[in-house]
């Protein structure tokens, strides 16, 4: 394992990844710990604002251009935009099962299924796992 990729790739790119490794722990957490809490809730903002944070820095990295300079993981950013804040809005209006399911949704393919597509030979992580 080398930083080294990482380290002189943009800083588009530095922020991304540190967001979604920021969000990856901490939904590690949040799936661990007891739900409806204050400390759930608070927690729970700070990865919306990280994954907020990772879907809008994607439409900056344009390493796979299949649509312009837009690929299909962008409609993946685009719908996690959509579903961070009517995930809070399911929470509010007391539909928890709903938001429950929503941000397991978001949490598996929005984070972790389109991480793995960083693993790809050719990607930066790739480089920076395997060398």
């Amino acid at each position: 394992m080398t930083l080294e990729p990482l380290l002189s790739a943009p800083p588009v790119i530095q922020l991304h990844v540190a967001a979604a490794a920021a969000a990856f722990l901490l939904g590690i957490g949040q799936l661990a710990m007891p739900k409806g809490t204050p400390r759930h809730r608070a927690v729970g903002y700070v990865w919306i604002l990280l994954m907020a944070v990772l879907a809008t820095s994607s439409f900056w990295i344009h390493q796979i251009r299949l649509l312009g300079p837009f690929s299909p993981i962008h409609l993946l950013s685009i719908l996690t935009l959509v579903g961070l804040p009517r995930a809070v809005w399911l929470a509010r209006q007391g539909r928890i099962e709903a938001h429950r399911r929503l941000m397991l949704i978001l949490f598996l393919f929005a984070l972790v299924g389109a991480g793995l597509f960083t693993l790809v030979p050719g990607r930066i992580m790739h480089a920076v796992f395997f060398g």
